[in-house]
């Protein structure tokens, strides 16, 4: 039993001694003003607030005013205060739940574009990266266009074989 204690304390003890202690974390890029600025949406109100109030007080359903915001593709920027009045003065609920909604979507949408034009953007540097270091570390890239190569530029490596090369073998652009 002590045996087998000891075996213990001294795997944890070997087990502590592995981590050095260091965590690395990722390095998050922050979007500026200017950036976040010019990603968001811009609000763009073909039908304005008043037309809002002044269709609702002459009976329009709450789906036809929608209905018309979306053909006029209509975007606003609410904010909590102008809701409320907006509310006061007869517009249906409806009618500000799908304004706040379709604009939560288009900035939504917006910031994911962002984001997946920067991954790919990362992607294609990675992806050159990768291209460097091959050609810095395969002995038959850096030869150059007229390098020797052992099995020919268009002969095989089970066919012919054991000639000069002349152009770049395949990877290697």
């Amino acid at each position: 039993m002590s045996k087998l204690l000891i075996l213990c304390v001294v795997l944890l003890l070997l087990a502590g001694c592995a981590t050095n202690g260091q965590s690395v974390s990722p390095v998050i890029e922050r979007i500026s003003e200017e950036e976040l600025s010019r990603i968001m949406p811009q609000p763009l109100a073909t039908l304005s607030l008043d037309d809002l109030v002044r269709l609702s007080k002459e009976g329009m359903t709450a789906a036809q005013i929608i209905e018309q915001i979306k053909s006029s593709n209509s975007m606003y920027d609410l904010t909590p205060s102008q809701s409320v009045l907006l509310s006061k003065q007869g517009v249906d609920s409806q009618i500000l739940d799908y304004i706040h909604t379709s604009r939560e979507l288009a900035v939504r949408n917006s910031i994911a574009d962002e984001i997946n034009k920067r991954e790919k953007i990362k992607r294609e540097e990675l992806e050159s990266l990768k291209r460097q270091q091959l050609r810095a570390y395969d002995p038959f890239c850096r030869n150059g266009p007229y390098g020797v190569y052992p099995y020919g530029a268009y002969s095989s490596r089970f066919g012919t074989g054991f000639g000069i090369g002349y152009g770049r073998p395949w990877g290697c652009w």
